[in-house]
């Protein structure tokens, strides 16, 4: 081989790696990062409520959790029906998503008894920021608005999380000592690298090696190493009772993680499949099984 075809070969593979890499940043960029609708830059739109705790015939009032002077959660607080609470329940979304997702099953908790306390993610909906770190800094979230409720009712604290949520509560337990009286996790996921590659695969794009390009700059991007965020393993500090509800046909979320990150909680724990159910909100989906599963686990 001539030295003049060994540089071509080497000056090609240069631009390969380059242009993957360039793919992987620009990727994570558009996948963490959210914009304003008018906007013409990278990035998804920026979540909005798109509608009321009122639609569902419920009361409610919005406040803020002041984090600094420039970061805020904006919270909606919804009231038992009777006079004494069974507890507080603390909602978080997932991804793209705002606490208007979470109303249908704030209905629900509203039915049963309890105060329920929905929260928008720094990122979306009515608080700051225009980013998401896919449950890492969203940890930072969760802390601070358990600690809201925890200074404000003395009744038990559940956390509940979808997705995305369910991966920042288990973070903020393992890496911030958070005990909450309960937890619900709803569709989560187990780690960031196979939920990069399901969403790639989900849009018929080849997940390797993209989904680990993805996860790796989007780490440079916020400050964090993707590889490392594996609610997987935040599992083993759970120490409190887990219910977690997940859809038989979800292709979102791999089963077998499900059942690993299960195996993983120490704790008195229940796991529920819902048949037939997609990666979707399970209180819609069988809101009979996931009020059954709900009331038997929190009694």
């Amino acid at each position: 081989m001539t030295i003049i075809k060994s540089r071509k070969i080497l000056l090609t593979i240069l631009l390969a790696f380059v242009g993957i890499n360039v793919a992987g940043y620009l990727g994570a960029y558009q996948l963490t990062h959210y914009r304003q609708l008018e906007e013409n830059k990278l990035g998804f739109p920026r979540p909005e409520q798109t509608r009321l705790p009122k639609d569902l015939n419920l009361n409610y009032v919005t406040n803020r959790i002041e984090i600094s002077d420039r970061q805020w959660l904006e919270t909606w607080l919804i009231e038992p029906p009777a006079i004494n609470s069974k507890g507080t329940v603390i909602m978080f979304h997932g991804k793209g998503s705002t606490k208007s997702a979470l109303i249908d099953s704030a209905k629900a908790f509203h039915n049963l008894g309890y105060r329920t306390l929905l929260v928008d993610f720094q990122g979306g909906g009515g608080s700051s920021g225009s980013t998401t770190t896919i449950g890492v800094k969203e940890s930072q979230d969760v802390v601070a608005a358990f600690n809201y409720a925890n200074d404000r009712y003395s009744e038990p604290i559940t956390l509940y999380g979808i997705s995305m949520g369910g991966a920042a509560i288990l973070r903020a337990i393992s890496k911030d000592d958070l005990s909450p009286d309960a937890i619900i996790l709803e569709l989560p996921f187990a780690r960031l690298t196979s939920a990069a590659k399901s969403r790639l695969q989900r849009s018929n794009v080849p997940a390797f090696p993209l989904a680990e390009l993805f996860v790796f700059w989007g780490g440079v991007q916020h400050g964090f190493n993707g590889f490392a965020h594996n609610p997987v393993d935040y599992a083993r500090q759970v120490n409190c009772p887990t219910l977690i509800l997940y859809g038989e046909a979800d292709v979102t979320v791999n089963k077998v993680e499900v059942e690993e990150l299960f195996n993983n909680i120490p704790s008195r724990k229940k796991l529920v499949e819902f048949s037939g159910a997609k990666h979707e909100l399970l209180v819609k989906a069988k809101p009979q099984l996931w009020k059954d599963s709900v009331v038997n686990f929190l009694n």
